[in-house]
């Protein structure tokens, strides 16, 4: 009888011991979980890069690699499945008991946050600009955002100075990056249609590690979540490798069919102040072009077309991204007016069906109306959204003093659809500040 005791006792003091271990395991690959959610820059040095180039980061709750090495720097396998006495692993090699790694091994596998990565390029006044489209975004998105802003070097410490204010917020990383131009071409590059404008044409080249991208202009206010858009990706079949907006819904006001010297994508041109990439597809593919029979990667087409069309060309990188996808038509996924809502949708009468009927969810607010008092509904937007804190009581409270100043609007034609600018705006709110956290 002893000796059946003796026996179950051994049993029960190994399996403790066992258990013991397999927590232990688990408790260091949570803490190594929690410890590796820190931003970095995601620009890779380019042959064409100059200065170094890599962009200052910022991430809530980053963590030095150099003072907590992860426990891949010393094992060689953390999952080893090993039964001899583990004192008896070489140093480098880390052993896992066979009988709990079937239990544990996912759970171990902690997931990466997933982030919505967008990118904006700020060149001389549009600090303000740039720092109110951040914030739209912030305020209503879900998942956690990595911002990409590439900014001439006398605006990188504003930046830094607004943004690490706003760390509280823990829903956000940045990374700041110098205007990158190939160095041999840079000048020309700079100088096409307003400063830096181009610099989006060379994102796929530059963030290297990132797989989409949502560019938008700084001009841009989001007015629903920037996870609405970002789930745009998952529509594109097979060969779409971007997506943009029309340039004109009403074919007799559009300008590429009535002026344009070049091609063009459709019947009126596309927009690219709002462009979602898929930039591992941009990378990988061949292009056809009109230039040479042989298709060519993205960095190889982009100045040769510069040099054929430069002296046709009025809206700069956009004129040469219709010119690419009149050529490549079937890899673009073309989304409604509604995501790029500018003035031409309505100072002439409203022509954007989509927003009379959901209300506008991004406003792109083009030709500085944000800054006169030609639209004055764009500039409430912008004002509204300028002014608020973060606050959920002062989001709450927006709608109706923006609804009043819109409704001084109403002598403009884009002031007498001034509900259109509200309409989606409010069911945001609602939706984000006005239910019960555990619903949200």
């Amino acid at each position: 009888m002893r000796r059946y005791l003796r026996i179950v006792v051994l049993c029960l003091a190994c399996g403790f011991c066992s258990l013991l271990y397999a927590f232990s395991q688990l408790a260091v690959s949570l803490e190594e979980g929690a410890g590796g959610g820190g931003g970095k820059p995601q620009a890779e040095a380019v042959s064409w890069l100059a200065g170094g180039g890599r962009g200052a980061a910022r991430g809530a709750g980053s963590a030095d690699s150099a003072a907590h090495p992860s426990r891949s720097d010393r094992c060689k396998d953390f999952s080893l499945c090993y039964w001899n006495p583990y004192w008896m692993l070489p140093s480098d090699v880390c052993g896992m008991n066979c009988f709990w790694e079937a239990a544990f091994r996912y759970s171990l596998n902690i997931q990466p946050v997933q982030r919505i990565h967008l990118a904006v390029v700020a060149c001389g006044e549009r600090l303000e600009e740039t720092i109110t489209m951040l914030k739209s975004a912030i305020i209503f998105s879900i998942q956690p955002l990595q911002f990409h802003i590439f900014a001439e070097d006398q605006l990188h410490d504003s930046f830094r100075g607004i943004l690490d204010n706003w760390s509280f917020l823990q829903t956000f990383n940045y990374s700041l990056y110098p205007i990158i131009f190939p160095s041999e071409n840079a000048a020309e590059w700079k100088k096409l249609f307003k400063p830096c404008a181009s610099q989006r044409l060379f994102l796929p080249l530059i963030l290297k590690e990132v797989d989409s991208l949502l560019y938008v202009d700084t001009d841009i206010l989001f007015l629903r979540p920037v996870d609405d858009i970002w789930s745009l990706l998952k529509k594109f079949n097979s060969t779409q490798i971007a997506a943009m907006a029309p340039e004109h819904e009403e074919p007799r006001i559009g300008w590429y069919n009535r002026f344009a010297r070049h091609p063009y994508y459709g019947k009126t041109g596309v927009n690219s102040g709002v462009m979602l990439m898929n930039m591992t597809r941009i990378r990988r593919k061949y292009f056809k072009n009109d230039m040479t029979t042989a298709r060519l990667r993205w960095g190889e087409m982009l100045m040769p077309l510069l040099k054929k069309y430069k002296l046709n060309i009025t809206w700069g990188d956009q004129d040469l991204l219709n010119i690419i996808f009149f050529h490549n038509p079937e890899s673009l996924f073309v989304f409604p007016c509604q995501w790029n809502y500018r003035p031409d949708h309505c100072i002439y009468g409203s022509n954007c069906q989509e927003a009379e009927e959901e209300g506008i969810f991004v406003l792109h607010g083009n030709r500085g109306v944000y800054h006169d008092d030609k639209q004055p509904a764009f500039r409430a937007i912008y004002e509204a959204l300028r002014n608020c804190s973060f606050e959920d009581d002062n989001i709450r409270s927006l709608l109706k003093p923006l609804e009043l100043e819109l409704q001084k609007t109403v002598h403009t034609y884009c002031g007498k659809i001034y509900k259109i600018f509200i309409k989606q705006l409010t069911k945001s709110i609602q939706d984000r500040y006005d239910r019960p956290p555990k619903e949200r």
